[in-house]
């Protein structure tokens, strides 16, 4: 069976973001016939949308799995429910858990239900940082190398809370 990598931008800015972030990073081992492999450190970042809202917490987390994209999304979502994630009331609003899945493989896949790679991820320097740390030399499908964007972003609004960069067994 093949291992296919995928990449998840983690955010929180609700109940102890940090404690959320570091929790889901945890649970994140857990999601079948894949392996936790590498994280990043964690980042604090202006929120996207209102700005009456908490900072986020942010940080990104490299896997192989085994599964094909429409189960790992689905385990992926079935894990955010069980962290306790509840709809958003507003777009980008606050929330306790946000898993996002960044980039699965090679595969470029727009649904309603997903798009691939995350939309977005070329002006997110909240994802753009923390996976520069995890996987500088990946191609996103269509966007160009996380080293060359990374440089393109604007680091405003951004900040490293922790020294934390972990590659398990690499």
């Amino acid at each position: 069976m093949l291992w296919h990598p995928a990449y998840v931008g983690l955010g929180s800015n609700l109940d102890d973001p940090a404690n959320q972030v570091r929790r889901a990073l945890a649970a994140l081992e857990t999601l079948p016939q894949s392996r936790l492999v590498s994280r990043s450190s964690l980042f604090g970042s202006k929120p996207l949308g209102p700005a009456q809202q908490p900072d986020f917490v942010n940080a990104v987390a490299g896997l192989l799995s085994q599964l094909e994209v429409d189960a790992f999304f689905g385990a992926l979502r079935a894990l955010e429910r069980a962290l306790g994630r509840e709809p958003p009331r507003v777009r980008w609003g606050a929330r306790s858990i946000d898993l996002d899945l960044l980039v699965f493989a090679n595969l470029r896949v727009d649904t309603p239900e997903l798009t691939l790679p995350h939309p977005g991820i070329v002006q997110r320097n909240f994802v753009l940082y923390p996976l520069l740390q995890v996987a500088p030399a990946l191609y996103v499908p269509g966007c160009g190398r996380v080293e060359e964007l990374a440089a393109r972003a604007d680091p405003a609004g951004i900040w490293r809370l922790d020294q934390h960069s972990n590659t398990h067994g690499a």
